[in-house]
């Protein structure tokens, strides 16, 4: 439950544009969030999130320091992956996620760690808003 496989990357280019043009978005710095249901069979079996990971060259001129952001939040990701998993496997949902880094100091696993703990629970109150949209009133 705590790997992030090959299967769990988002590689497709049709899913990424997807996920830019019409997904939704939320920022919890030092991330920028972009999320989009999309339909099971758009996923590999077993998958019920892909998740792309990105640093800005712009930020961070060295690769050595945007590998780093990188290899953080992917540490991060894994760690919070079981409750999103949990989330999305009792709704019968699939979702893609990008997460881009966008503070131009890379902070410490610690900090980064309980950011995830809130990017988690925004995550899944944001998905569960549009699984279950509040009933309009009508007069």
């Amino acid at each position: 439950m705590y790997t992030f496989g090959k299967h769990e990357r988002l590689c497709s280019k049709k899913l990424i544009d997807a996920l830019f043009l019409s997904g939704h978005k939320f920022i919890l710095f030092p991330y920028s969030v972009h999320w989009m249901v999309c339909p099971r069979e758009l996923l590999p079996p077993g998958t019920p999130a892909q998740v792309l990971i990105a640093t800005s060259k712009k930020k961070f001129h060295h690769a050595v320091d945007r590998n780093r952001v990188k290899r953080l939040t992917r540490e991060c990701y894994r760690l919070h992956k079981p409750t999103l998993y949990q989330y999305l496997d009792s709704h019968d949902t699939t979702i893609v996620l990008a997460l881009n880094y966008i503070h131009n100091e890379i902070l410490s696993y610690q900090t980064l760690n309980h950011k995830f703990d809130r990017l988690t629970s925004m995550l899944i109150e944001a998905i569960n808003k549009q699984l279950n949209p509040p009933p309009s009133h009508q007069p």
